[in-house]
């Protein structure tokens, strides 16, 4: 290979500014050998400094697992945790480069808790190092990270077999391994299987003796002539807006970096939300005025007209507008610790817009062992499904296979923002397009006004035998009595109808109080005060039904102690439920989180559900009174 140290100056400046640059992650299970591997590309390639090699030395003797030899794994492990444990917890990225190519290699954590740091890496690389120990051989967070490359948009694959030295250098130990992975490798543009010994080198960069029945690449070979990137500069023009910038009323300029395209001047433009047209009249960045813009740079644009965009809204080549929906099909890995439930309400962060959703359908679960497609109605830690989502509003998306910036996207917690699920657009859903709020002239208003009542909803929650139904069923006599117009919605009569499908998982509950939610918000518009008894155990979803009401609902919390519960049990289901004979009982073997902001708190080991109504009921006059 040629040096770029022995050319001129000017022809090693030249010969660098033309190199390609490949992104590449390393993956696979923990201590197969990942960050040694790329410690060895580091050495090999001449990357690594004397002070680094020197203080490699030094911590090898007290963190390394290699004897007397310098541990090259310490180059990646950078967390003092990393150093002790001799794992990887964190992506750490490297550059490095030869005469023919620059690389900059992301070295994933294998422990599957990190499996979320591992689709971080594999979501900006073109290729993916696969590290499979040829004594242990292919185990299921092998396949897990092969398929999450796959997802995430990774063109091509590199089965890394090491420690080939251990297995005695073996080629039917090499066969064998190599015919374990390539069904799953089947989805890449390109895949080769290379035996290694990162330890030693043999076929890392140079070719190894003691490897002689291979007649393939090394595995630095290949890096420096497999395709790199993606073309993002030939297909059609996106810009994600980040930010409207209006320095004063003269100037109204929109931020962001080009995602895909090239633009200039005059170039006929349509905001993606609205579908309508304009020209851009400047593209400016911080030096100032300029010719164009391509991918990957971030700019100023000015328009022609004033047209209404805002951050979120995504601006495209007039010809070819993105599609535009409220819904999509997508494939998700899930990160979050709490299962994903459909019918739980999460926020979507899909370029700079962030809006709530919700998961309305898992479509299956992939098995990463058999890669089998499974029915499920939940994905736990680290399960790769796919699913269908509806959003608030609608957005501007690409399936992530056409435009990995329009097609990504994040799940967040709405309430602690953690990032829950990393998730990648197959398909729009059509039918978000064409369904449309219809306007009705007789609207909510005016429903009340006919009844002369304020409408709104009576949320009861508590643990079963807790008294809910009871307090419930009085507090609607003596409206009724007062000639208000109520309607009565109990848990165990809704199960005999409206949700008679549903049993009581997480999941089923969930849905079961999404539904319900969704009827008393359409009864409460009808003009009715509406009463909700249900045990309703999991705040996301009382709080769900109360943003999906706004002012119209209260929670009635119905305080009762477990014990007093169980000495009532008016069903005998907690006598079964102790007795191991009835499962996903709330309160035994499943959580009921109390409320954290109720409007009205009865406690009835203190109260009577007499005494209890009669609050609520004096709560409503006086709030209706203070209208």
């Amino acid at each position: 290979m040629a040096d770029t140290a022995s050319m001129p100056a000017a022809t090693a400046v030249a010969a660098a500014e033309q190199k390609s640059l490949l992104r590449f992650l390393t993956c696979g299970s923990v201590d197969d050998g990942k960050s040694t591997l790329i410690g060895r590309l580091l050495f090999d390639s001449g990357s690594v400094f004397d002070d680094q090699m020197a203080a490699v030395a030094r911590d090898s003797r007290k963190f390394g697992t290699t004897g007397e030899e310098p541990d090259l794994a310490l180059l990646l492990d950078g967390l003092e945790a990393e150093r002790e444990q001799g794992i990887t917890i964190d992506v750490a990225y490297r550059y490095f480069s030869t005469a023919r190519r620059k690389f900059i290699v992301a070295d994933a954590p294998g422990h599957a808790q990190y499996t979320r740091n591992m689709a971080v890496a594999a979501s900006v690389s073109d290729l993916a190092v696969l590290v499979v120990d040829a004594r242990k051989g292919v185990s299921e967070q092998t396949r897990r990270h092969l398929t999450v490359a796959r997802l995430l948009g990774v063109r091509h694959a590199v089965l890394a077999v090491n420690k080939i030295d251990l297995a005695d250098y073996s080629q039917a130990r090499f066969r064998e391994i190599e015919a374990d992975l390539r069904r799953l490798a089947e989805a890449f543009e390109t895949c080769r299987a290379i035996p290694l010994s990162a330890r030693y080198g043999d076929n890392v960069a140079l070719p190894s003796e003691r490897l002689a029945w291979f007649d393939g690449p090394t595995l630095l070979e290949l890096l420096e002539t497999v395709e790199a990137g993606h073309d993002e500069g030939d297909r059609p023009f996106r810009l994600q807006v980040q930010l409207v910038c209006r320095p004063d009323s003269a100037f109204r300029g929109y931020q962001g970096t080009v995602a895909s395209g090239r633009i200039a001047p005059g170039d006929p433009v349509v905001a993606a939300l609205s579908g309508q047209t304009t020209r851009i009249a400047r593209i400016a960045d911080r030096d100032g005025d300029r010719e164009g813009a391509q991918a990957g740079d971030a700019v100023t644009l000015t328009l022609a007209d004033e047209i209404d965009i805002s951050r979120g809204d995504v601006l495209a080549e007039a010809a070819n507008r993105p599609e535009v929906s409220d819904q999509f099909a997508a494939h998700l890995v899930w990160m979050g610790d709490e299962p994903l439930l459909p019918g739980r309400e999460y926020l979507v962060k899909c370029g700079t817009r962030i809006l709530p959703a919700s998961v309305t359908e898992i479509s299956h679960r992939l098995d990463v062992a058999s890669g089998e497609r499974l029915a499920a109605k939940k994905l736990d830690l680290n399960d790769i499904g796919f699913a269908k989502l509806a959003l608030s509003q609608p957005i501007a998306f690409e399936p992530y296979a056409v435009n990995r910036r329009m097609g990504a996207f994040l799940l967040i917690d709405r309430f602690s923002n953690a990032t829950l699920a990393a998730g990648v657009i197959e398909h729009g859903l059509r039918r978000a397009t064409n369904i449309h709020w219809q306007s009705v002239d007789v609207d909510k208003a005016a429903r009340a006004a006919a009844k002369h009542q304020r409408p709104g909803v009576l949320w009861f929650t508590g643990l079963s035998g807790s008294g809910k139904s009871t307090i419930a069923n009085l507090v609607e006599k003596k409206l009724h009595a007062e000639g208000r117009h109520t309607y009565l919605l109990d848990g165990d009569n809704v199960r005999h109808g409206l949700n008679r499908d549903l049993g009581f998982t997480d999941a089923d509950r969930v849905e079961n109080i999404r539904r319900v939610a969704e009827v008393a918000r359409l009864m409460a518009d009808a003009g009715l005060i509406v009463l909700v008894s249900f045990i309703s155990p999991f705040r996301a979803e009382r709080r769900m039904a109360r943003e999906l009401m706004g002012e119209d609902f209260l929670e009635v919390w119905v305080d009762t102690p477990l014990e007093i519960c169980r000495q009532r049990d008016p069903k005998g289901l907690y006598k079964k439920a102790f007795a191991g004979q009835l499962s996903n009982f709330t309160g035994v073997d499943s959580p009921y989180e109390p409320p954290e902001t109720a409007e009205l708190h009865v406690e009835t080991a203190r109260q009577s559900a007499e005494a209890a109504a009669d609050a609520i009921v004096e709560y409503l006059r006086a709030r209706d009174a203070a209208r």
